[in-house]
């Protein structure tokens, strides 16, 4: 996925007037957050020195790092730093107040010369529990493989969003999205009807020059799928999770070969072998990232591919659903 990206400010953290530490701030740590309007979005503050600093994903795009954090009173107080293509800066005031587990937010923007520009909008957000401990997968029980693509038609899949323009189709065994750049059309995200929990996927996928998708692990995680050949690493590339973990070594192949991808999701952690090669290691993941149909990281939920930017084909995906041990 690469979606526009604003550039973001990324000042000095203000300083807090006592030490803070996470024994005695209640926001310290993961909150999932249900933006306004609905999308998924996710907040991580933190806390060195008694110095605070948080960073931020808000719908589409990348986690970012805000542009200062601190706690004044019983509310914190998150801003972000927006610059416009004109040049002008947009400065937008997230305040919160926690009551256990749950947060309430306020979001607000102003311009540079502290005229809102917007009315305070309400949105909530809830404490993402911490990270299981690191799976043994030696030990991961891993039920019968199910079929995703039958290499005839669509059956098993829908478009994520009724109304969008339809790319997707299967054609000789191989499914394709084809996105033509005309105004007014607006291509749609494949998903499986079905939804799943922990598993293990692998599948093969051909890139074309400029090639952008991705596969959404449950909805919620995006491993990115990019023409990516030659270039240096980054949590942008083929195989990364989008924004999040970057790959260890660059395995991708060049424009126009069949590439392989081997995927395990298991209490929150991503293992990605691209091409026979493990580039993330049974990573912890710390939150949804750019796109997710949720914030809510307990839910299982489909296979999502993405659509909505360029041509990709996908073939032989194979799904293997964790059973638990008895």
């Amino acid at each position: 996925m690469n979606s526009t990206i604003r550039s973001l400010s990324v000042l000095a953290v203000l300083s807090l007037s006592s030490a803070v530490n996470a024994a005695e701030n209640p926001y310290i740590g993961r909150w999932a957050l249900t933006i306004p309007g609905g999308g998924a979005g996710w907040l991580g503050v933190e806390e060195k020195g008694g110095t605070l600093s948080s960073s931020v994903l808000w719908g589409g795009g990348s986690v970012v790092p805000t542009t200062s954090t601190k706690v004044d009173g019983d509310s914190l107080i998150v801003t972000r730093e927006q610059k416009e293509k004109n040049g002008n800066v947009i400065t937008e005031t997230i305040t919160a107040k926690a009551t256990g587990e749950t947060l309430n937010l306020t979001t607000i923007k102003r311009d540079t010369t502290g005229k809102e520009l917007s009315k305070a909008t309400e949105f909530t957000g809830k404490h993402i529990a911490d990270l299981p401990a690191r799976p043994d997968l030696s030990k991961v029980n891993f039920g019968k493989p199910i079929q995703l693509l039958n290499g005839k038609d669509l059956s098993g899949w829908r478009l994520l969003k009724e109304g969008a323009d339809n790319g997707w189709s299967m054609v000789d065994g191989v499914l394709q999205n084809r996105v033509t750049k005309e105004k007014g059309k607006h291509f749609g995200n494949l998903r499986t009807d079905a939804e799943f929990e922990d598993f293990n996927l692998k599948t093969e996928v051909l890139t074309q020059q400029g090639s952008n998708s991705g596969i959404y692990l449950r909805g919620i995680y995006e491993v990115q799928i990019m023409e990516s050949f030659g270039k240096p690493l980054d949590s942008h590339n083929m195989g990364a999770l989008y924004s999040r973990i970057t790959p260890s070594i660059a395995a991708e192949k060049p424009v126009g070969e069949w590439q392989t991808l081997d995927i395990t999701l298991v209490a929150r952690h991503l293992t990605v072998i691209l091409n026979g090669k493990t580039i993330i290691d049974n990573a912890p993941v710390l939150g949804c990232t750019g796109g997710a149909i949720t914030s809510d990281e307990t839910k299982p939920g489909p296979i999502y591919l993405q659509g909505d930017h360029t041509n990709v084909d996908y073939r032989n995906m194979v799904l293997r659903p964790v059973v638990p041990s008895h």
